[in-house]
């Protein structure tokens, strides 16, 4: 866990490129992709022992995870998808992978120059978010 403090504390999303694009191949509905786009969520990362909890704070809708790692859980997602979701630890990254009705994401969280920076994978596209720490 000691490999993780540095993602603890509150993350403002400053920044979302091809953001569009991954909700479009996650298939999430045009509506909800709107609102989507103009939000800039908080993330919170905080570890209790050997859990780990990930809440995105947003004006449009609020979502928490609680997990330990390499433990598969059940996840519904902001957009609404029921995934079965596991979570590591690799080379310092922290590493999401959601599976649903076949399919595969990944989110790849990493510290870089002080900012989080949250690369979301599905198929062929690539979204990278940029989150800054809140003081």
């Amino acid at each position: 866990m000691d490999a993780l403090q540095g993602f603890v504390g509150t993350w403002r999303l400053v920044e979302s490129d091809k953001f569009d694009e991954y909700m479009k191949a996650l298939d999430v509905g045009f509506a909800t992709r709107k609102i989507g786009n103009v939000t800039k969520p908080d993330l919170v990362v905080c570890i209790d022992d050997d859990y780990i909890t990930l809440q995105s704070l947003s004006a449009f809708k609020n979502t928490s995870i609680k997990f330990k790692l390499e433990e598969e859980f059940e996840e519904t997602t902001v957009d609404g998808r029921n995934s079965k979701t596991t979570m590591t630890l690799n080379n310092g990254k922290l590493v999401q992978v959601q599976r649903w009705n076949g399919k595969e994401t990944t989110v790849e969280r990493e510290l870089k120059d002080g900012k989080l920076i949250a690369t979301c994978t599905m198929g062929d596209v690539v979204c990278t978010r940029t989150y800054e720490k809140k003081e």
